[in-house]
């Protein structure tokens, strides 16, 4: 604990979310779009053994208090791998080793395995912006130094809030990302008008070869949710993660899902394929999440492999089901090209770098430049063959 004598602001370094109250961190958290920093999701991570620092993310939250009141946050955890951040940081961690340069431990502030954009200080709308988002990367460039870490990584951040940070001298590493959007489309029918008359046609086809199989699928939402759906969706999450093997990202444990229901169900939204033979039980499944006209797609797994099964739990059920309630973008997930034959495109987001040694922050000052023209030609090629009408700005 310390505080800062000019604003007497007190500054707590907590090690679980839960040491908060969930409706001081709530009152931060809700009034920004990803549901990814509320207390609940955070807890979850925690409190199911999901995160923890015998998975390599160790918990330690800056919180700033004026006298009782939660003035700012910020989720941060100390890593010793990279794994489950999704910006593929070793090459990074190589040539530190080849210079004989400690990179890990680390810290990181992000969502745990959670690569959507939209991280960023928490604060509360009556405090200085400015000077305390200052003081808060004081805090943390001092926490780096007692605890003997490398440096400090912001990732999938806030573009508003990314293009602050820079300011106060992070280094920033440009990432692809997909987004589908939403112009108001009244039906799925207008959205497959967008298209292109080949791709209209394959699409139209994916989807038929549903039906013909004796699937179909249903949205599921919120409270709605059966409670055996979320056990049903941890055995997909594991067979998922299993076909990756070393590319996996098998953190959450069962508990994570059990409770999701209880403590974070009201955002949860599934879209589970069903055989016409067994309506009750899933042949596959998608689980999403939403917050206000955003929705997030998080996990997929299915119990055999079907034709097109993937692209239309994934994909058109999602699509149809966010056309019908009112969302206005969709975020797919990270990887695969295969989203802009159906419609996403594709969009940069930063992830922000300070590294304690002046020679990794010369080598990245360096390089990045040059990293970063190269994927944004990577992200200006992904969008050059959208299959649809007119142009992606």
């Amino acid at each position: 604990m310390a505080a800062n004598n000019e604003s007497g602001m007190t500054v707590k370094w907590i090690n679980k979310i839960s040491n908060v109250p969930k409706e001081m961190w709530n009152e931060l958290a809700l009034p920004l779009n990803t549901p990814f920093l509320e207390w609940e999701w955070l807890y979850l991570l925690e409190e199911s053994g999901s995160i923890r620092p015998e998975t390599g993310w160790e918990p330690c939250h800056l919180t700033v208090w004026n006298e009782n009141t939660l003035a700012a946050a910020a989720p941060l955890y100390i890593k010793t791998h990279s794994e489950g951040e999704f910006v593929f940081d070793y090459v990074w961690a190589q040539v530190a080793g080849q210079l004989s340069i400690p990179y890990y431990p680390k810290l990181v502030g992000m969502s745990p395995v959670t690569p959507v954009p939209g991280y960023r200080f928490l604060l509360a709308p009556a405090q200085d912006e400015a000077g305390l988002t200052e003081f808060m990367l004081r805090e943390i460039d001092g926490f780096c130094r007692r605890r003997g870490l490398s440096g400090v990584h912001f990732l999938y951040t806030d573009p508003l809030w990314q293009e602050r940070i820079v300011s106060y001298g992070y280094i920033p590493w440009l990432h692809q990302v997909f987004e589908w959007p939403n112009p108001g489309y009244a039906s799925f029918e207008d959205y497959l008008g967008s298209f292109k008359k080949n791709q209209r046609r394959n699409i139209r086809r994916e989807r038929k070869k549903i039906t013909e199989q004796g699937v179909s699928i249903r949205g599921h939402e919120g409270p709605d949710i059966d409670s055996s759906l979320f056990e049903k969706m941890y055995e997909f999450y594991l067979g998922t993660n299993d076909k990756f093997g070393p590319w996996g990202c098998r953190y959450l444990t069962r508990h994570f899902f059990t409770r999701l229901p209880d403590v974070f169900g009201r955002r949860v939204v599934l879209m589970a394929a069903y055989a016409q033979a067994n309506p009750r039980e899933p042949l596959g499944m998608a689980m999403f999440f939403r917050k206000n006209d955003s929705l997030y797609g998080r996990y997929w797994g299915s119990a055999v492999e079907l034709d097109s099964l993937h692209f239309n739990t994934c994909y058109y059920a999602p699509i149809e089901w966010a056309i019908q309630n009112g969302i206005r973008r969709f975020d797919p997930g990270i990887g695969s090209e295969h989203k802009v034959r159906r419609g996403f495109r594709a969009l940069g987001n930063y992830s922000l770098h300070r590294f304690s040694n002046n020679i990794m922050s010369m080598l990245m000052r360096g390089n990045i430049g040059r990293i970063n023209s190269m994927e944004q030609e990577n992200i200006d090629g992904l969008n050059a063959v959208l299959p649809m009408h007119g142009r992606v700005d």
